[in-house]
């Protein structure tokens, strides 16, 4: 089972925030591919499908951004599957602007809270992760303190719009993952442009 993770805050305060790009992603892919209603399993909401015929599952943590790894436990249990291969986390990113994205296989937690939380649950850093830009944020918005108030403050509507034109593409670029792997991924969605090296 192929089980992607969208990373959010839980309550309408958050819906419109930057650190919730994660939760729109998989909203989209629920709703294009047809899934059931999201329904609560544990400390989470999931639904799940099928996507060419392979078995996907869709999670969006119930619990707050730096506890987001406690939805993985159940799935590490499981025989035969592996966080390198069938694992994928939409996360926001600052150091990508808005309107890019950027595949990876793995890598380092980059200072956002809940892809520390994964890696500590998981114990490893190889795992497939898409990053939605949300930047630029500048260097004084990413001081200690302020980079939170960035994180969590709203799209302006314009931005929001161009968060929103990425879907078909993402879409379109997530279930190559699912059929091929994430190197087919990377190579054909490159992300609208190189921002830098965003490794982690």
């Amino acid at each position: 089972m192929k089980v992607i993770v969208g990373l959010g805050n839980p309550g309408r305060e958050y819906a419109l925030t930057r650190h919730n790009v994660g939760w729109w992603v998989v909203d989209h892919l629920a709703d294009v591919w047809h899934f059931d209603s999201w329904k609560k399993d544990g400390d989470a909401h999931v639904t799940s499908g099928t996507v060419g015929g392979a078995k996907v599952r869709l999670v969006k943590p119930q619990t707050f951004m730096n506890l987001s790894g406690e939805v993985l436990r159940h799935y590490t249990r499981r025989p035969f599957w592996s966080a390198a291969t069938d694992l994928l986390v939409v996360v926001d990113e600052v150091a990508l602007p808005v309107g890019r994205y950027r595949f990876r296989p793995k890598g380092s937690a980059g200072g956002h809270n809940g892809l520390k939380s994964v890696e500590a649950h998981l114990h490893t850093q190889d795992y497939g992760r898409l990053r939605i830009g949300v930047g630029p944020a500048d260097d004084a918005q990413r001081r200690v303190g302020v980079l939170s108030d960035y994180v969590l403050s709203a799209f302006g509507k314009g931005d929001a719009e161009s968060i929103r034109s990425l879907f078909p593409e993402i879409v379109s670029a997530t279930e190559l993952w699912i059929a091929d792997g994430m190197a087919s991924a990377m190579n054909r969605f490159p992300g609208k442009g190189d921002a830098g090296n965003l490794d982690g």
